[in-house]
């Protein structure tokens, strides 16, 4: 038997609980970004994926109306930092709605470094970093997407393997429902299958 859930007739968070613990597990942008008055922010988009390859485009939403999304559209720029493992504690700290013109660099002890296309800071223990330029923004709802055309990749030599990024040792951390986070845990390998027409 299935529970049925209208959307129209649930409170806005029910509903946001639901697609939150079912639409799993899902990435994390740590987007770091640097305000028209100089603050750098730092902070976790759960929201995130690859919008186009050729012309390189990633995204993210906003749930809201937060600094990432405002220093973004005052400036153009920002950092997507991959959120490993190690730095849990302090990615998990740096979702806390500080005021504006706090630093989460500063008020969770991230490390910064500069990035080498864009203004924003990356994380210097991330270890990988996509800088983007502002490709785009569309508003849905009480949200906003946001489309950033990466414009240069940095990757730590240590995650590398055979010339690509190795997802054992980048041990990217990815969200679940409520207060639970996801590890890298089993993979399995399998090839795709060729269609064969039998021509």
């Amino acid at each position: 038997m299935r529970i049925d859930i209208d959307p129209d007739l649930s409170d806005r968070n029910t509903f946001y609980r639901l697609l939150t613990a079912t639409v799993v597990p899902r990435p994390i942008a740590w987007i770091s970004t640097t305000s028209a008055d100089g603050t750098d922010n730092l902070a976790p988009h759960s929201f995130f994926t690859i919008s186009s390859v050729t012309p390189p485009v990633v995204q993210f939403t906003s749930v809201g109306r937060k600094d990432s999304l405002r220093n973004i559209e005052d400036t153009g720029s920002f950092v997507v930092n991959l959120a490993p493992e190690p730095l849990f504690e302090q990615i998990n700290a740096t979702a806390t709605d500080f005021p504006r013109g706090v630093s989460e660099f500063d008020a969770c002890g991230v490390a910064r470094e500069p990035s080498l296309k864009v203004k924003p800071p990356r994380v210097a223990g991330s270890p990988v970093a996509l800088e983007c330029e502002l490709h785009s923004t569309l508003r849905i709802g009480d949200s906003t997407v946001v489309f950033g055309r990466v414009v240069h990749a940095a990757v730590d030599e240590s995650v590398m393997a055979d010339g690509h990024p190795e997802v054992t040792l980048m041990r990217p951390l990815t969200r679940l429902g409520r207060n639970e986070w996801g590890t890298l845990g089993g993979i399995r390998e399998i090839a795709r299958v060729p269609y064969d027409s039998g021509a």
